[in-house]
């Protein structure tokens, strides 16, 4: 279920491992999910995904109790993305699958837009 006008979306395993990391790491108070883009990667863009705190040029959402922060000039690279958690033998760890891609390289964290 998408959170009105957010921009990103989480899969469950994401919000799951997300809520993980929330439990069992120590985030300070008022600290969201920073979801965001800079410049560099093979690609010549590549993801940032941390914990951090409000910011001036930040929008909020909450995706499902999950309070993510993007930067507002960041927020046309990440439209309509999909953040994914793979914990299997080959991968593990968060995968961005984003429509807005036009070129992406094999690690899977640059993009092209």
């Amino acid at each position: 279920m998408d959170t009105p006008n957010s921009p990103v979306s989480l899969s469950p395993r994401a919000s799951e491992e997300v809520r993980k990391i929330l439990t069992t790491e120590t985030i300070p108070d008022g600290y969201g999910l920073r979801v965001g883009v800079r410049g560099g990667g093979c690609s010549g863009m590549s993801y940032i995904l941390g914990f951090d705190k409000l910011r001036e040029h930040d929008i909020t959402f909450d995706w499902e109790g999950i309070i993510i922060y993007i930067d507002k000039r960041q927020g046309l690279y990440l439209m309509g993305t999909t953040i994914d958690y793979q914990a299997g033998l080959d991968a593990r760890g968060f995968v961005f699958e984003n429509p807005n891609a036009t070129q992406t390289c094999g690690c899977g964290s640059s993009f092209a837009a």
